[in-house]
């Protein structure tokens, strides 16, 4: 699919309405990035725009990002290492396994929220929001 079919495809205002509020329950933090390059491993592109965006300078080291490039039909879900230390490899797979699974069966904007949904559910268990909730990334889907 071409990347600006697949953006056109994303409601976007209820993509970023679902991260405010998974946002809103928990400290961490939670971005999409959508690439439109040719990416041939999903996770060390994810791992690098991860970097580039600050996301591992969150206080408690806990932002996630699904990093989508719809070009070459790829996907990465990934979090810094404060959430990998609390939920290991098994979520990754299993937030991966339900995307992948969605994003062939429902709308694309329905299986953005649906990982947005179990990331923040992840996050909410392990990082409560703290008396001062504070949004240090925005909440846009953004891309390249």
């Amino acid at each position: 699919m071409h990347p600006d079919h697949f953006l056109n495809k994303i409601d976007h205002d209820k993509v970023v309405a679902a991260i405010a509020a998974a946002e809103k329950l928990t400290s961490g933090e939670i971005r999409v990035w959508i690439s439109q390059q040719k990416i041939t491993d999903a996770v060390e592109a994810a791992q690098k725009r991860f970097l580039k965006l600050g996301m591992d300078k969150t206080p408690e080291r806990n932002a996630v990002m699904i990093f989508v490039a719809p070009h070459t039909q790829v996907f990465a879900v990934i979090g810094d290492s404060g959430v990998h230390e609390k939920c290991g490899d098994a979520f990754w797979t299993t937030v991966s396994s339900q995307l992948s699974t969605d994003l062939k069966n429902a709308s694309v904007t329905e299986a953005m929220i649906n990982a947005i949904r179990k990331i923040g559910g992840l996050l909410a268990e392990h990082f409560p929001p703290g008396a001062e909730r504070r949004n240090d990334l925005p909440d846009d889907i953004v891309g390249d």
